[in-house]
């Protein structure tokens, strides 16, 4: 049998057992910041020249810019992407959206799950959209206050909607590792839009719904 086969262009590519691998990196891009994160390797007191840590500088490179892809998305365009005309005019919820983050303080991971509700006035979005919001602002160096608030502005001003919430609940590794090393802690902020800010019975309804288990 074959061994792994590693190609590398601008984009690297990996073919093993029929399985292909294809990742697209700016190569230019990669190979300067592999050589910043080369240069911190000695100030921690390592040997970036040892076995284990040859490759290293490129893979953190180029983790880094998956972490930060959302500098690339256009989150307006990904809803307009899929707008469509109908007259459904209840709520609209898509809970437990995985989120994963840099807390920009640091620049170590957040992490947890993102609750989004709208309530239609002519125009609904494809489900996956709203997920892939979450994910064009969640792909950047954050702070978790932005990140609600920017999910929920995009929503509102895109789709015009005659509500809009957003709940994202987050564990903060710079609270968990480092500093006051609360392990347990677990961030909650929300924020609203038209209907749910108006109506406390909506926005409890809200609150209600992405509490229980429905399946």
């Amino acid at each position: 049998m074959d061994k792994t086969i590693e190609k590398i262009n601008d984009g690297a590519g990996i073919v093993a057992n029929g399985y292909n691998k294809i990742e697209t990196w700016n190569a230019a891009n990669v190979e300067e910041m592999a050589s910043l994160y080369r240069r911190i390797l000695e100030l921690i007191g390592e040997d970036p020249e040892r076995e284990g840590l040859l490759r290293t500088p490129q893979r953190v490179a180029k983790a880094m810019n998956f972490l930060t892809a959302g500098y690339n998305m256009n989150a307006e365009e990904i809803l307009k992407s899929a707008m469509f005309k109908e007259e459904y005019r209840q709520m609209v919820i898509v809970k437990d959206i995985d989120i994963y983050s840099m807390c920009e303080h640091h620049m170590l991971p957040f992490f947890g799950k993102a609750h989004v509700a709208y309530i239609p006035d002519g125009y609904i979005t494809g489900l996956s959209k709203i997920a892939r919001v979450v994910e064009a602002y969640a792909r950047r160096l954050q702070v978790q206050e932005r990140l609600t608030t920017q999910i929920r502005n995009c929503i509102q001003d895109t789709l015009k909607p005659l509500g809009v919430a957003v709940v994202i609940e987050a564990q903060h590794m710079c609270m968990q590792i480092r500093g006051v090393q609360k392990q347990n802690s677990v961030t909650t902020t929300s924020a609203f839009t038209g209907i749910f800010l108006q109506h406390l019975n909506t926005r409890e309804e809200f609150v209600h719904l992405i509490g229980t288990r429905l399946h």
